[in-house]
């Protein structure tokens, strides 16, 4: 069972304070960026064993009686119908998913911000269908010399020249589909404003990673890195704060360099800068609510190693690049960590070796293993999840069938006759289906089907690439997933 290390209600109240206190340490106005994922966090709640998903939204339910939400999205990214990686959708249908959920949780999205607009059709079309749904759209525009001329960009030229977005709470949090979405712009542009109104107001960032009060090398800090892998982002110690007080603390490089240019805009907006260091500008309580740190370590050096295999399958698979790849094996290296340290890698490897063919292993929360083969009736990965339902739910073991053959056969028939697969053997969602139509007639089954849930937090790997239908399943099932960098062909085209 993993170990947990981190007191998610203790986060959420002292998060929120901290909060309440930066808010009147600036007289009552505060605009927040708020970067990473507000919600969906699983990256956290894998390196922070007791960290919920949901958390940082939670912490902000606590403060919905005087916060409102503003969502930046940058208008060459509606242009390019960018994507996110992680959900698969479009930037500008994730807003319409963002103010959804928020609205779900009693959240006021105030309106929408598009940033660095020069007339693109798609965000003007965009606008459109915002304000048809009733919903208040500015725009913001680029400036040219951002972020280094701070005459042109602080004046009406520059940061006047952007709409002033109308806000009534004390606290406006200024969040995106994803970065480079021009959060800390849009949040400068409003200090800006409010100082032209005379009205007194105040800039805070909120990142989760990296912990600033963690060692630079802690392996929860190394797992950031591992997570930003593709981007330039590095963990370093943040110069200006060690100066300014003789603390050491951690920070990232994008930060650490355009702190001096932030603090002259905000001299040049307000007469003097609230803030020493980037991580005086920060309000993460974190890494103040880790009761269990050896708790912690294991779990990062785990994600690690997850996101390592993640890069070497993107290599293979011509979406990822040889450099991500070197820089995970410098922080595996940095970490202390092999692949060694995920005993399913091993045991999915061995079996696929003993029966020449593709096989899948899972650690289940209580440390044991159940594995997975490939047959005539099913794939690896559908294998190894009835395998493993079947132990949980102590329902029998070997020779001991959940799905009759008769109740799979028909399903192979419409695959292969009807819906042109050539592959009849069943995926993992296919046989969770047949599962859930034989527990009305067998206890058994239907005892398997109760223990999907005991799934979440497992590890998984399989010796090939799986499929996106396989791959989607363990993921919605919680299971935390590695691949080895093949396929089970050496086809050049792979569905």
């Amino acid at each position: 069972m993993v170990k947990r290390g981190f007191d998610n209600e203790k986060y959420l109240t002292t998060q929120s304070q901290h909060i309440r206190d930066r808010i009147a340490q600036f007289g009552g106005k505060l605009y927040l960026e708020f970067g990473g994922k507000l919600f969906d966090d699983y990256h956290a709640a894998r390196v922070l064993p007791g960290f919920e998903p949901d958390s940082k939204l939670r912490m902000l339910e606590q403060l919905k009686d005087k916060a409102e939400i503003i969502i930046a999205i940058n208008a060459g990214d509606i242009e390019k119908n960018k994507v996110r990686g992680d959900l698969g959708i479009t930037y500008d249908s994730d807003v319409l998913r963002l103010i959804d959920q928020f609205r779900s949780r009693g959240l006021y999205v105030g309106s929408v911000v598009v940033t660095r607009y020069t007339g693109q059709p798609a965000a003007d079309a965009f606008q459109g269908r915002l304000e048809q749904l009733g919903l208040r759209v500015y725009r913001h525009y680029p400036i040219e010399g951002y972020p280094h001329n701070i005459s042109k960009i602080v004046s009406d030229e520059g940061y006047g020249r952007n709409d002033y977005i109308e806000t009534s709470s004390p606290l406006v949090v200024v969040t995106a589909p994803g970065p480079g979405s021009g959060k800390m712009a849009a949040c400068l542009s409003q200090l800006y404003h409010e100082n032209k109104r005379g009205v007194v107001a105040g800039y805070a960032k909120f990142e989760t990673f990296p912990i600033w009060n963690l060692p630079l090398k802690h392996p929860v800090n190394l797992a950031y890195e591992a997570a930003t892998a593709d981007l330039d982002d590095v963990n370093m110690i943040d110069p200006f704060h060690l100066q300014a007080y003789g603390e050491t603390t951690v920070n990232y490089n994008r930060d650490v360099e355009v702190f001096p240019v932030l603090a002259a805009m905000f001299e040049k907006i307000t007469g003097s800068c609230p803030y020493q260091s980037p991580t005086d500008m920060g309000v993460n309580m974190a890494g103040s609510c880790i009761f269990d740190d050896g708790a912690c370590q294991e779990a990062a050096r785990q994600e690690i190693v997850r996101r390592y295999y993640d890069a070497v399958c993107e290599r293979r698979q011509g979406r990822g690049s040889d450099s991500a790849v070197y820089k995970l094996e410098l922080l595996m290296q940095q970490a202390g960590v092999t692949a060694d340290i995920r005993p399913v890698v091993a045991r999915a490897n061995e079996l696929a070796q003993a029966t020449g063919e593709p096989a899948m292993a899972i650690q289940l929360a209580d440390g044991s293993l159940v594995d997975g083969k490939t047959s005539e009736l099913m794939g690896c990965s559908a294998a190894a999840l009835l395998n493993a339902l079947k132990q949980l739910s102590h329902a029998g073991g070997h020779g001991v069938h959940l799905i009759a053959q008769s109740a799979i056969e028909p399903i192979q028939t419409v695959k292969v006759q009807y819906l042109g697969s050539a592959n009849p053997r069943l995926h993992s969602d296919e046989v969770l289906i047949a599962l859930a139509a034989s527990a009305s007639l067998d206890p058994k089954a239907a005892q398997a089907l109760e223990q999907l849930a005991a799934l979440q937090g497992c590890q998984a790997h399989c010796s090939v690439i799986l499929s996106p239908a396989d791959a989607t399943t363990y993921k919605r099932l919680g299971l935390q997933l590695t691949c080895e960098p093949k396929y089970q062909t050496n086809k050049l085209y792979h569905r």
